[in-house]
């Protein structure tokens, strides 16, 4: 049977072992950092088996923060269309219908209807598995979002990523299990590990300032990855000191295992400082590939920086990787926005998925797109749609599910989820089951109750497995 219980080690996050580390420490500091340790210390990070045959190892999430309208891109709608201007009876009083400004086609051998706001990825329709008949609990963007990533809506809970990188460790322990690119400002607890031990919340990065051109030597997206007081010999010499005296520190006082668990982020930390800033340097990468991702052009530059930078720690062994981008809360101006918003995403995600297939890996890598609900099939003003979270399209790729598939639906307008419906839990349930675990056994006991990402709820979506 899968064990995954049997440490809880108060480990330091990536950020607190990096600060530490370019500011230089304190030798008392880890000693109290330790005051309150476990009894069992075990390798946190290590890889783990999978609970049953894996389809996927690795998830690369593409989070539109803002909840893009789905009738407007992957959720064809002729009738929404025919009745365009129409008001709507029984759902908002002298709400009318604003049929989609946007043309729908058919594409690839699948005939999946694409809206043209996504000209790239049409390219690909037969990577995609649609997923229709989403829906969620409430209407609001911070709760929503906060379901979509951790669950729950009342209280804080372990991330997606935070609870996969517990259940199936990472495949590069030079690196974080777990990275998040550009995520909401102010919003940890989209990537937090909650009641998890700290070594499994996401790292983040920020590229979202970095503006065009290759992001070189003179980029820094991660927060204290330098030590401008140490040259890396000599802070290796420092660590080690440090470490030796916490190891005869814990010899000492027995019982004070959880020191080892610091000893661990710090040496990861120290291992990142060497590893990650290569990953992230895109100075090195041929024009081809650069204009295949639209970076350094108009508009693509910054998503398509956050894709090739996935595809990098992909390659590299992370586990799971997030990236976001907002500016998906259309109430007005939907003809200019969307088109905006689609067109930035567009091309970086279709060179993604392309170069994951040309590199082997699209077979054993998750990707997920979307947001935390969809829009309104009426009109919000003259052109613009409200939140709707009762029905609403992600898609997955790769890593196990069918390609070319439109599973579920919502009602003829693009109201409300009528078939094939998945909620929020379902679908962590069918990721987790793709990545070879059990979203009903993967738990973690806190507080005297099993946690577990899907709560009490949960069905893995098996028809769209491949």
């Amino acid at each position: 049977m899968h064990e995954l219980n049997p440490w809880n080690p108060p480990m330091l996050s990536r950020r607190e072992a990096l600060r530490a580390l370019s500011c230089g420490f304190g030798l008392l500091a880890l000693r109290g950092m330790a005051g309150a340790a476990p009894r069992v210390v075990q390798d946190t990070l290590g890889a783990k088996a999978p609970m049953h045959a894996a389809r996927a190892k690795r998830v690369i999430f593409l989070c539109m923060s803002g909840a893009p309208s789905h009738v407007d891109t992957f959720d064809y709608k002729p009738e929404l269309k025919a009745n365009h201007g129409k008001t709507l009876s029984g759902y908002r009083r002298g709400a009318k219908l604003l049929g989609s400004p946007f043309a729908f086609a058919q594409h690839g051998q699948s005939g999946l209807w694409i809206s043209e706001l996504f000209p790239h990825l049409a390219k690909h329709a037969d990577e995609l598995c649609l997923l229709r008949g989403m829906h969620t609990n409430l209407p609001a963007h911070p709760q929503a979002q906060t379901m979509l990533q951790t669950g729950s809506i009342q209280f804080v809970r372990p991330s997606l990523g935070a609870w996969t990188l517990y259940g199936l460790g990472t495949e590069n322990t030079n690196l974080p299990g777990f990275v998040t690119i550009n995520p909401p400002q102010g919003r940890a607890q989209l990537y937090g590990s909650a009641f998890l031990p700290a070594t499994y919340q996401g790292l983040r990065i920020g590229l979202a300032g970095q503006g065009r051109g290759r992001l070189g030597a003179a980029g820094e997206p991660v927060e204290d990855i330098k030590n401008p007081r140490q040259a890396p010999e000599l802070q290796r010499k420092q660590l080690d000191l440090v470490q030796r005296l916490n190891r005869e520190y814990a010899k000492r006082e027995k019982g004070e295992d959880g020191i080892e668990a610091v000893i661990q982020s710090y040496e990861l930390a120290f291992r990142m400082q060497a590893e990650l800033p290569d990953l992230m340097n895109l100075s090195a990468v041929d024009e081809k590939t650069l204009q295949a991702y639209g970076i350094g052009q108009e508009g693509t530059d910054n998503f398509g920086r956050q894709c090739l930078t996935a595809m990098h720690l992909a390659q590299a062994g992370v586990r799971f990787i997030q990236l976001g981008t907002g500016n998906w809360d259309h109430h007005r101006n939907l003809r200019e926005d969307l088109r905006t918003a689609c067109t930035a995403v567009d091309q970086p995600i279709a060179a993604l998925l392309a170069d994951l297939k040309r590199q082997g890996m699209l077979d054993e890598t998750l990707v997920l797109w979307g947001g935390e609900f969809g829009r309104t099939p009426y009109a919000q003003g003259t052109d613009g749609r409200d939140h709707n979270n009762r029905g609403f399209t992600t898609w997955m790729a790769g890593g196990g599910v069918q390609g070319g598939l439109s599973y579920g639906s919502t009602d003829e307008l693009g109201i409300e989820a009528v078939s094939g419906r998945m909620s929020i839990h379902d679908w962590h349930a069918t990721i987790l089951h793709l990545l070879g675990l059990d979203h009903e056994r993967l738990t973690y006991n806190y507080a005297g109750r099993d946690f577990r990402l899907t709560d009490v709820h949960g069905e893995v979506a098996r028809d769209i497995l491949a």
